[in-house]
């Protein structure tokens, strides 16, 4: 058997670990999970470092948008899972000003992933960038009301558009796989 010059497209493994972590959190946003434990547990491995993992072997293939992308989205979510921890322990306290700042700086980042995502493919991977964009705007919104005002209706909002988010990056991943292992279109990409 003849071993293959070049690495698979890890596309598929980055927008699973990136879209199962992210519907887990925005349960959690939108209200159905008090408290989101296993989540940044997953933020850290699945989410976190598995996304590094494709992006740097999206790097070792030349392709500099999943190289961006997926070690970016990694480092968030390996950020957020230890600001929450840290938080949780006490050791120190995470302001819903500071992360509607941080929220919106992601959403600036996103925004011009998403322009670029539409040379990735022309449904499901621009989804997944549009609604991110959504999402993190969102999340800006619903922090910097949260600190004025102490109420969490637009992070709600934000987390019911989260699992919309999460779930297309789904879509996506399971797309590749299939597509490309079935070698055809199963689900439009």
């Amino acid at each position: 058997m003849s071993e293959k010059s070049e690495w698979a497209s890890p596309a598929a493994l980055g927008l699973a670990g990136f879209g199962l972590t992210t519907v887990l959190l925005n349960l959690h946003n939108a209200g159905f999970i008090e408290t989101p434990t296993l989540t940044f547990s997953f933020g850290f491995f699945y989410g976190g470092l598995i996304q590094i993992f494709a992006g740097l072997i999206d790097g070792k293939r030349g392709d500099i948008f999943g190289l961006t992308a997926f070690t970016s989205y990694g480092g968030f979510w390996i950020a957020l899972s230890l600001a929450m921890l840290l938080n949780r322990l006490g050791v120190a306290e995470i302001s819903p000003v500071e992360l509607g700042f941080a929220m919106f700086l992601w959403g600036l980042f996103t925004l011009y992933l998403t322009i670029g995502s539409f040379k990735v493919s022309k449904f499901a991977v621009p989804l997944v960038f549009v609604t991110l964009t959504i999402l993190f705007f969102l999340l800006a919104t619903g922090f910097f009301v949260l600190a004025s005002t102490g109420s969490p209706i637009v992070i709600r909002i934000a987390g019911l558009e989260g699992i919309l988010c999460g779930l297309s990056a789904m879509y996506a991943s399971a797309a590749i796989v299939l597509n490309t292992h079935l070698e055809k279109q199963v689900l439009p990409l």
